[in-house]
């Protein structure tokens, strides 16, 4: 199995804990939690900032000493309602407590102290692509959302059949305002959730090349290069994106051999 493929360890708990350490980079960390009703989880933050994605299920959520109540509206991810989640900075803590089966995603990075803990509640709802390309977006924190010190998060939904983040492109150079490097995690669903679905990491160059088959819960790290992936007929794919660098800006250039079609579909 590629070392770019994380399962879960798990079905209740914390079934995923990436950090930059297990995942030898230096900003994204991504854990994923299960609970049941009635159960917690808790974090300090320490240097990180964090960014909660209630992905599915409600909860009693507190950043510090705010409590932010009940959080959450959609019981599957495939609801495609928009996401509740809370910005937590560095430097202080978050409790859950779930008042239903939920899964809660913990998105973090270096934090500056830039930012109070707070409600996400701007999120916006973006179509991208054409045909067999189109996917839908939940912008959570990108660049145009000034909430973060580091974090970049997005939601993305591909329909069955469909490609996403395609044309390939890659965001692995500190080479602003060209490009950006950004690290970045894809936690992937699948509807129904037998399903699977492909993602290829590969480089130019040749010096990394993984095509891995992803299952509902899978997590893909991406260090570097292009990272495009595919949803097979019968199965809708979800991913939740992490990314972070030293510089929160998302700015990518397409495969040089595959950018024809970002310039045929733009005119």
């Amino acid at each position: 199995m590629s070392h770019l493929l994380v399962k879960p360890s798990g079905t209740s708990g914390k079934v995923h804990d990436i950090t930059p350490e297990s995942a030898k980079w230096g900003y994204v960390g991504f854990g994923l939690y299960h609970l049941e009703a009635g159960q917690s989880a808790s974090e300090e933050t320490g240097d990180k900032e964090v960014i909660l994605v209630l992905v599915e299920g409600k909860a009693s959520i507190s950043a510090g000493d705010e409590d932010f109540g009940e959080l959450g509206d959609r019981m599957s991810v495939f609801e495609r309602k928009k996401p509740h989640c809370v910005y937590v900075p560095n430097g202080s803590n978050w409790s859950a407590k779930a008042t239903t089966d939920c899964v809660l995603a913990v998105c973090t990075a270096p934090g500056k102290g830039n930012y109070k803990a707070r409600v996400i509640t701007d999120i916006g709802q973006v179509e991208r692509g054409k045909g067999a390309n189109t996917r839908y977006i939940h912008p959570i924190a990108m660049e145009e959302s000034d909430i973060a010190d580091s974090l970049l998060v997005t939601e993305v939904y591909t329909p069955q059949g469909n490609w996403s983040s395609y044309p390939p492109h890659r965001h692995d150079e500190d080479n602003f305002p060209d490009m950006t490097y950004l690290e970045e995690t894809y936690y992937h669903r699948l509807n129904p959730k037998q399903g699977f679905g492909f993602q290829r990491v590969f480089t130019e160059d040749g010096e990394l090349d993984e095509t891995m088959a992803v299952s509902d819960g899978d997590v893909v790290l991406v260090p570097k290069g292009h990272h495009p992936c595919g949803a097979p007929y019968g199965y809708e794919m979800y991913y939740l994106n992490v990314m972070a660098g030293p510089l929160r800006k998302w700015r990518f250039q397409n495969h040089p051999d595959h950018d024809w079609i970002a310039q045929r579909d733009a005119g």
